[in-house]
């Protein structure tokens, strides 16, 4: 597991972040359940192990999406 230091506010803020994540990726977590258990042993790499990255791509965008939520990106365009 990776273990980066964090200050306490730094910690609080990434506890509240953790929540959102949570909640944003039920489905993909659901999904990535369903397609491991659908498969058997043999099945488990080649065409599967793309389809669970895709998941789990899905799943690192809804990260960004929920951070980037809270932060304010919008930049002035130019006069």
């Amino acid at each position: 597991m990776l273990s980066i230091p964090l200050s306490a506010e730094q910690e609080h803020d990434a506890k509240i972040l953790e929540a959102k994540i949570q909640a944003a990726v039920q489905k993909e977590i659901a999904d990535l359940a369903r397609l491991l258990v659908s498969k058997s042993d043999r099945d488990l790499f080649g065409t599967t192990e793309f389809q669970v990255r895709d998941i789990v791509l899905r799943v690192g965008a809804k990260a960004y999406a929920e951070l980037l939520r809270e932060k304010k990106t919008a930049t002035k365009a130019p006069e």
